[in-house]
């Protein structure tokens, strides 16, 4: 498990959701954005499960204004990275059975869509 790219990331979304008023907002948008990145990761050899690099961080963006218009940023964050690891990693591990080298949840490949997750998609937010 990545660091900088699960650990982390999941451990402030935990802490936010604890300040968020209402759950239901950024369960929504996780499970929105779990189904979003599953149907879009794909795995690569030598690099591992890949996303598109700006998807993720403007859809939970648009998830989060949409749905919780008074709290965007954090249900951004939460809603991006959580459902970013979930969608392209845990659902997606089934793929990388007999995929040769070490394989990492939030590494390499998805961690660039973890980072971008979690600093474009606040900054989104912020904008409007």
């Amino acid at each position: 498990i990545n660091v900088g790219g699960a650990v982390i990331p999941v451990c402030l979304s935990v802490c936010l959701v604890t300040l968020m008023p209402s759950l239901w907002q950024v369960t929504l948008a996780t499970v929105l954005m779990a189904t979003v990145s599953k149907a879009l990761a794909r795995v690569v050899p030598g690099r591992g499960i890949v996303l598109p690099m700006f998807v993720p961080p403007v859809l939970s963006a648009l998830l989060a204004l949409v749905l919780a218009s008074s709290f965007p940023a954090p249900c951004a964050y939460v809603a991006g990275t959580v459902g970013t690891l979930v969608g392209a990693d845990l659902l997606n591990a089934h793929k990388l059975r007999g995929f040769p080298g070490v394989v990492s949840i939030g590494g390499a490949g998805v961690f660039d869509g973890i980072f971008l997750v979690g600093i474009v998609a606040v900054l989104l937010t912020a904008l409007v």
